[in-house]
């Protein structure tokens, strides 16, 4: 354990963070950047005296449980919290649950990608962030608390209007199989994840396709390279689906295109000007 050096990691991280971010008032006199100690504290369910010591190297070596309070009241990355778990000579283990925390270079591209729909999907397939394209060709996202924003959940337990789900893609069926067996890898990289229990329970109560594709014990499954969405505006849409793996983030980046010149690539450019504003089709989850 280096205590100097993680006295030195939590002051920084520490000061970096406004109580705002937090959720707590700034309140008068607050003359330290960033939180006081105490807040720290008492975020990471740790008491004050005992915070303080590790600010100031001298207290003994924190539990894990102690180090993932303090990650999660710091907002660490995953990279600072490795690198506090290292400092504390306690070495992280398996991370969690799948990340949702998107890099912001991914969120520029997003940004850059204006004739293509793109998005990111979390390991348990949650909409994680998409550019407008994306939200005029699906759905508006934003509109959604993040539990609806979960692509698994939508093709297997959301209401059907005329028999069409998942936004009426020509391949939803292969992505039903795709998805199942993403999920059984995914459940054993996150064995301890409520996350990710909960949702393979729920799909599993509320679903008998999901539950005989989970039987199968499949593992793997060919990416879908081209697919046609039935919009309701614009009518079909056809787009090649290009998937990009993040590694460090358990995530992966979807970016839909159409064919130059094809009647696919006017309509997603009538979408670009359309965007979410006048599409007429209610989405309704279940409870």
């Amino acid at each position: 354990m280096d205590r100097q050096e993680l006295a030195a990691f939590l002051r920084s991280r520490r000061e970096r963070i406004s109580p705002a971010e937090v959720g707590l008032p700034r309140g008068p006199r607050r003359r330290t950047p960033g939180l006081r100690r105490e807040e720290v504290a008492q975020l990471a369910f740790i008491s004050t005296e005992y915070y303080t010591r590790l600010e100031q190297a001298r207290g003994p070596r924190p539990s894990r449980e102690v180090l993932g309070g303090l990650a999660r009241a710091l907002r660490l990355s995953d990279a600072e919290r490795g690198h506090l778990h290292h400092l504390a000579g306690a070495p992280p283990g398996p991370r969690p649950g799948p990340s949702r925390e998107v890099r912001q270079s991914l969120l520029d591209l997003l940004r850059r990608l204006p004739q293509a729909a793109a998005f990111v999907t979390s390991a348990t397939f949650e909409v994680l962030a998409w550019n407008d394209l994306a939200a005029a060709l699906m759905e508006d996202f934003s509109a959604l608390p993040p539990r609806d924003r979960n692509l698994v959940r939508r093709a297997f337990l959301a209401p059907r209007p005329e028999g069409s789900r998942l936004y009426g893609v020509s391949d939803v069926d292969a992505f039903a199989r795709l998805s199942a067996r993403r999920l059984r890898a995914t459940a054993a990289r996150y064995p301890d994840s409520p996350e990710v229990t909960g949702l393979v329970a729920e799909l599993l109560a509320g679903s008998g396709e999901f539950r005989r594709l989970w039987e199968s014990h499949d593992v793997s499954a060919e990416p879908t390279l081209c697919k046609t969405f039935q919009h309701p505006v614009v009518g079909p849409v056809t787009v090649n689906c290009d998937a990009l793996d993040i590694t460090d983030r358990d995530q992966q980046v979807v970016i839909y295109t159409a064919a130059p010149g094809s009647p696919s690539e006017e309509a997603l450019r009538l979408l670009a000007v359309i965007g979410t504003q006048r599409m007429d089709q209610q989405v309704d989850f279940p409870a």
